[in-house]
């Protein structure tokens, strides 16, 4: 399924593009933002090269992931990704530029994607792994009624040590329940 647009009130997701790499590395490039993240910030060259890929990958059958550039009145302000998984299972990743932190972009951004992957790509279960210090995402995660299964220990190694991330998830038959009022 290509090319894939998701629109909320304040976020819209959209296949991103070669020049997209500039911008990116507002987010990828940061040690402020990529600190929350499961990666070392990318150098200029490294996050091109993240773009190419993953512009390549999104026309590519089958497809594995979705990784969609976020914007908000037009400026590119992240990105979010479902990663598929065996067992119609998904894992979603979310990353912002650090001035639109706590504006409710990453819940809304969880939620186009969540909504996607049960909706469009007929999942069954979608998980999100967030560091045990990012209290934000993980009540982001709660806001998308997503539930805390538990702690993985040393999951990732990221910024010169092993980290710890514990794990969310939301089932499809759980998705419209834990959303009143919403389909």
């Amino acid at each position: 399924m290509h090319p894939v647009t998701l629109s909320g009130p304040a976020v819209r997701l959209r296949e991103f593009r070669i020049e997209d790499a500039e911008a990116a590395h507002a987010f990828l490039g940061s040690d402020e933002v990529t600190r929350w993240l499961a990666f070392d910030s990318r150098s200029r060259a490294e996050t091109v090269r993240m773009i190419a890929d993953i512009v390549e990958m999104a026309v590519a059958e089958p497809r594995v992931e979705y990784a969609l550039a976020a914007e908000a009145d037009g400026v590119l302000i992240g990105m979010g990704r479902l990663f598929l998984g065996r067992a119609k299972s998904a894992k979603l990743f979310c990353a912002l530029r650090a001035d639109h932190w706590h504006l409710g972009h990453g819940t809304e951004i969880g939620r186009l994607l969540v909504s996607f992957g049960f909706s469009s790509l007929g999942l069954r279960r979608v998980s999100a792994a967030i560091g045990p210090s990012n209290t934000a995402s993980m009540k982001g995660a709660e806001k998308l009624g997503m539930t805390y299964e538990g702690r993985i220990r040393d999951h990732v190694f990221t910024n010169g040590e092993w980290r710890d991330s514990n794990l969310y998830s939301v089932l499809a038959h759980e998705w419209g329940a834990s959303r009143p009022g919403q389909a």
